[in-house]
């Protein structure tokens, strides 16, 4: 009787040692080599060589470097970065992503930003700037509640669903599109006891065909796409147009799937009331850009992911696609290069 080969991991980010233990501990063939890189020529070569699974961010090795390789797991949620790797033409090598696992961090950004907006955040803070206590606080500050209003979603994977799980307390509508509205679970990874892992929580699916059906119905609007060729400025001045006067957007997927210019003249000519951006076309934001004035506009540095358990969360869903790995199953969150995401 043969004895299985071991299973050499590599990963180049750290994680905590209680993360470290669970991955080892989960079967001994599972070899685990720690070694953090910002470039591939840190990591030995012979350890590439021999390595079958990698965890990483964005470090990818030519494929003559890894001839043992079968699976990258990325520690992010957005690998669009992979479109061009030579890696894709490995037709045997299994990409997965993240998606999942900043759901929690990314939903209360986004319900803070909702709440942010809705209730003149902006405008309280440059009041608060001026030093000034004006006489018509009713007209300026009266906020647009959120309770019993309609939320839609572009795009229905595991931030929205999260985010619509928080909104119930809040009594809202909420609408959505969906690639496959036919298929209303979720497929890939989602934390226990979050997200709306079985599309209970929406009110109505729209194709993104009927997306201005849905926009012009709704109070807010987030957006939370992978960035593909059929998404990049999908949120053009024709959808803008299409929502509902003195509505709300957030985004916080990728730069490129809003038009900036568009919204500008929007929030400008007072067609929203309001937006927040974490992601933009170039990043850093440059200090010349006219979003930084745009009236009723939030600017975050693309931070809407951050978490101080982020790793934690990471390792969890690593250590199950590990366990599904070892047993021969299909892992979470695969990369389709057909669909970009």
């Amino acid at each position: 009787m043969s004895v299985p080969k071991n299973i050499e991991v590599l990963t180049t980010i750290p994680f905590p040692e209680a993360v470290m233990q669970k991955l080892k501990g989960i079967a001994p063939r599972i070899k685990i080599t720690l070694t953090p890189a910002q470039q591939v020529e840190d990591i030995p070569v012979e350890v590439w060589n021999k390595i079958e699974v990698l965890y990483t961010d964005v470090l990818l090795p030519p494929p003559e470097l890894v001839p043992n390789l079968k699976w990258i797991q990325f520690h992010y949620a957005g690998i669009d970065y992979i479109q061009d790797s030579p890696l894709l033409q490995k037709t045997d090598l299994i990409f997965s992503s993240m998606s999942g696992a900043s759901a929690i961090q990314e939903a209360e950004y986004i319900l803070g930003m909702l709440l942010a907006l809705s209730h003149r955040m902006p405008d309280l803070m440059t009041n608060q700037q001026k030093k000034e206590w004006p006489k018509d606080r009713w007209e300026k500050f009266t906020p647009v509640e959120l309770t019993n209003s309609t939320v839609g979603f572009v795009g229905y994977g595991s931030i929205s669903r999260e985010v619509a799980r928080l909104l119930q307390p809040f009594n809202v509508k909420v609408l959505a599109t969906k690639k496959d509205v036919m298929s209303p679970a979720d497929k890939g990874y989602s934390i226990e006891g979050h997200g709306d892992p079985e599309g209970n929580y929406f009110h109505r699916l729209y194709p993104i065909e009927a997306l201005k059906q849905m926009l012009k119905l709704c109070d807010f609007v987030v957006v939370t796409l992978p960035i593909t060729p059929e998404t990049r400025e999908l949120i053009g001045e024709a959808e803008l147009e299409s929502m509902k006067p003195g509505a709300f957007l957030v985004h916080v997927s990728r730069g490129g799937i809003v038009d900036e210019d568009a919204l500008v003249t929007a929030l400008n000519e007072h067609k929203l009331a309001g937006a927040a951006l974490d992601v933009f076309t170039q990043e850093p934001l440059p200090p010349e850009s006219v979003l930084w004035k745009t009236p009723n506009l939030i600017i975050t540095p693309h931070v809407s992911g951050f978490s101080s358990k982020y790793k934690e969360r990471a390792g969890e869903m690593f250590a199950e696609n590990l366990i599904r790995y070892l047993h021969g199953e299909t892992v979470l969150n695969q990369y389709n290069p057909e669909r970009h995401y």
